[in-house]
């Protein structure tokens, strides 16, 4: 087994994934950043706000039309008038319902769009992140994030958004309106405003701050069912189903409990305002039914003042209502921002650093000294000088952590050194574009990535414009043409979750495969044999000699026996260069890599184990 653990966190150091270490939003201003993805479609936002501005002054209209059906119509008996105000009425009705077609066509447009849009640019710049904001963040978050933070957007810009522009469009007409209709009335309704907007304003905050903690829950529910179900296998053969569910359902009751309390209060806000809103209502209207029997007000504008009424106090109950959800919105957005904002540490610089081409294959560590960012107190390599020549194969052993993995880490720029140099060709790693870089190298490791998809799709991933034919001829040079010919759908079978339609050998190859189509001038073995049977191991070995041939290759192996015949043998031990010849020499000079060997096999034995895989080496069409 390769030192992958230098590169994972301790549990006390990853803060993202604790609640209270999650940053809060404190208000809506954090919808605005959502503006610039709004941005493009300008021309169905104009449209939007038009028929949004239609339905409103529809709405409104409605009520001097009522005035107008009870003061000419009804009270002076003229058939014509109640005509022409039912006509008019009418009217308005087809009036309104085009317009709320309209408006809910374009306002869902553009929530679906605009979320469309945001995913893909978080996504994006989530996949550009270098490796070490994965050691302190968890998976199953991000992917809350992209999922349901952005499906809580959909439904706010493409619902509840318009929703409230709508309400607050009605809200402002019908206040207008209502001091044209009687001033008086209009003047008493706004003295008791305040009464109805401090405490939604109060209760706002609780709700908006529940809302992300609720988020933040829902997260931390998919985070553990992700860890769960990515290791099924571990859960099941140690029997952990009862413990795993069990912290699944603590985790379940957690998010359900904030949900409950983010539920009360937001139901707490909308009954308040309806009762603040309608009291206050009332009271104007028993005021305004005095003036009528007095004589100093029309029964059509006291209807008229009650349609306005009624439509102000609906407006605020909607609004008070969306608030809510906007306050929830504002910290799923937060959330979301977080990841946009997420600068990457390894990144290309403005003028980068051309690598020669042809590709050389030339590796320099000068001097290299790396701590990984979850354990900045201790040294993963510590003043490594290494020096790998063109086409020349060396292997890297040593204990569990010392180093060997991490050297990889560096070559392929997943982090920078903290001091010294990584040269690929003569160029520092930090001054050339890292897609450059990698473009050079291909990495076959111990544990190979088979995604769910076709064995073709697998293949071609090292080289997404290869033709079929150049697939076909790498998984040949990789022994895996045979297996993958007699799958039911040959090169188009999907191989799976995780490859598990295949064998670890199997699997391995299609990785070798992979980075065969790749041509790369560097390549990076890491234990690409550790864990397979002696027969998928000879397959395999083979497939690496003629993947090996004429590239710069390093190779991570415990089992020696894979790799006494490098050029060269690099024994490191806690990040350093210790030793380094060939298997005769190390034997002699390095009390280490002897005990290393002993350990395994004991001398007879390892010069056995060489003899075997020689043999091996030289069948006929091997």
């Amino acid at each position: 087994m390769s030192d992958t653990t230098a590169a994972r966190p301790d549990s006390a150091d990853t803060p993202t994934t604790h609640p209270q270490d999650r940053p809060k939003g404190r208000d809506l201003s954090v919808l605005k950043r959502v503006l610039g993805f709004v941005a493009p479609y300008r021309g169905r936002v104009v449209l939007a706000v038009i028929a949004l501005v239609v339905t409103a002054a529809a709405t409104l209209a409605v009520g001097q039309g009522l005035r107008i059906l009870v003061d000419d119509g009804f009270a002076d008996g003229d058939p014509a008038q109640l005509d022409q105000a039912l006509a008019a009425l009418i009217g308005l009705a087809v009036v309104l319902s085009i317009g709320t077609f309209s408006r809910f066509y374009l306002v869902s447009w553009l929530g679906e769009r605009i979320v469309a849009d945001l995913r893909n640019a978080v996504f994006a710049r989530v996949v550009s992140l270098h490796p070490g904001f994965f050691e302190v963040t968890r998976t199953g978050e991000v992917l809350s994030r992209l999922t349901t933070d952005t499906t809580l957007l959909q439904s706010i810009i493409g619902s509840s958004a318009s929703m409230a522009l709508r309400n607050l469009l009605a809200l402002i007409g019908g206040l207008i309106m209502l001091v044209i209709t009687n001033a008086k009335l209009a003047g008493l309704l706004m003295l008791v405003v305040p009464t109805i907007v401090v405490p939604i304003v109060l209760i706002g905050r609780r709700v908006r701050k529940l809302g992300r903690d609720s988020q933040d829950r829902v997260a931390d529910v998919g985070a553990v069912a992700e860890e769960s179900f990515g290791a099924i296998r571990t859960v099941q053969a140690f029997t952990h189903e009862a413990e795993d569910r069990a912290r699944f359902g603590d985790e379940v009751a957690a998010a359900f409990s904030t949900a409950v309390r983010r539920i009360r209060l937001r139901g707490l806000l909308s009954s308040l305002a309806i009762l603040l809103v309608f009291s206050s209502v009332g009271f104007v209207l028993w005021v305004g039914g005095n003036d009528v029997m007095a004589g100093r007000m029309s029964p059509g504008e006291l209807t008229a003042f009650i349609f306005y009424g009624v439509t102000v106090a609906f407006s605020v109950g909607i609004i008070s209502e969306v608030y809510g959800e906007l306050l929830r919105a504002a910290g799923a957005t937060e959330r979301l921002i977080e990841l946009l904002e997420a600068e990457p540490e390894i990144r290309a610089p403005e003028t980068p650093e051309l690598l020669p081409w042809p590709a050389l294959g030339r590796v320099d560590l000068d001097s290299v000294t790396f701590r990984y960012p979850s354990r900045p107190d201790t040294s993963a390599l510590d003043g490594l000088t290494l020096t790998v020549a063109p086409g020349e194969t060396v292997a890297l052993v040593g204990p569990s952590g010392a180093g060997k993995t991490t050297v990889f880490q560096l070559l392929l720029r997943f982090y920078d050194p903290a001091s010294g140099r990584v040269l690929v060709d003569g160029v520092d790693a930090r001054a050339a574009d890292p897609t450059d870089l990698r473009r050079r190298i291909a990495l076959v490791s111990q544990d190979p990535v088979i995604f769910a998809a076709s064995a073709m799709e697998n293949i071609r991933y090292g080289r997404p414009d290869a033709t079929d034919d150049e697939v076909i001829a790498a998984a040949r040079d990789a022994a895996a043409h045979d297996f993958i010919s007699a799958l039911p759908q040959g090169y188009d079978s999907f191989l799976g979750e995780k490859g598990v339609r295949l064998s670890g050998g199997e699997r391995q190859r299609v990785s070798i495969a992979r980075a065969l189509l790749r041509d790369p001038a560097i390549l990076l073995l890491d234990e690409a044999t550790s864990a397979l049977d002696a027969e998928n191991e000879r397959l395999v070995q083979n497939a690496l000699d003629r993947l090996m041939r004429g590239r710069t290759t390093l190779v991570i192996a415990h089992r020696l026996a894979t790799v006494v015949e490098a050029d060269r043998i690099c024994v490191m031990d806690v990040g350093r260069l210790v030793a380094e010849g060939t298997h005769a020499e190390l034997m002699r000079s390095s009390p280490l890599y002897r005990r290393l060997a002993d350990l395994q096999f004991g001398q007879s034995d390892l010069e056995g184990s060489i003899s075997a895989r020689r043999s091996g080496l030289s069948e006929p069409g091997r």
